[in-house]
């Protein structure tokens, strides 16, 4: 991602934290993190997040997924004699399509990116609009995709570790690499 992409997504997060409600610090705001996944196609395949504490009990981050933006289908291993991230996830704007491992829904209302279909393989559909919230079980597969109007969602969990997620598409690069932007 180029450097000039990642300052218009941050601002863009900027822009959907406040219309939910949420104000950053300074501080919080220059931290938004900008995950491409190494894939260049942010618009369909990222989301952008801030985290406000991460240690080794208990972790809190705001995400920001862009309409129509997927985070990539993944989960959270045991590491160690960590279990592997648990999270809640409680929608505070718009509208979120999260699918994890159980039953399938006959019709699912995200659309899978063009050309990954064969790294989204869980499709059991839960709706969350402003005020809902859904607990992750730790090694779940999920991914989840926001509506037309984009989504913030916030995120409880145990200790984040998100360099030892495993995603199912194996391109997957977790740091964003920022290049400079191009005249």
């Amino acid at each position: 991602m180029d450097a000039k992409e990642f300052q218009v997504a941050q601002g863009r997060a900027r822009d959907l934290l406040d219309a939910a409600g949420i104000k950053l610090t300074d501080d919080e705001a220059a931290r938004i993190e900008v995950a491409d996944f190494g894939l260049n196609r942010l618009a369909s395949e990222g989301l952008a997040l801030v985290t406000y504490i991460n240690n080794d009990r208990y972790c809190a981050k705001e995400l920001v997924i862009f309409p129509g933006q997927t985070c990539p289908e993944h989960r959270h291993p045991q590491v160690g004699e960590h279990l592997g991230k648990q999270e809640t996830f409680r929608c505070r704007r718009g509208e979120v399509w999260l699918y994890v491992e159980g039953e399938p829904a006959p019709h699912i209302r995200a659309r899978v990116p063009h050309a990954a279909e064969d790294y989204y393989t869980v499709f059991h559909e839960i709706v969350l609009r402003p005020g809902d919230q859904f607990t992750i079980l730790p090694d779940t597969l999920h991914w989840f995709q926001a509506g037309p109007e984009g989504a913030v969602v916030s995120e409880f969990s145990s200790s984040s570790t998100d360099e030892n997620d495993i995603f199912s598409n194996p391109r997957i690069r977790r740091q964003t690499v920022i290049e400079a932007s191009r005249p």
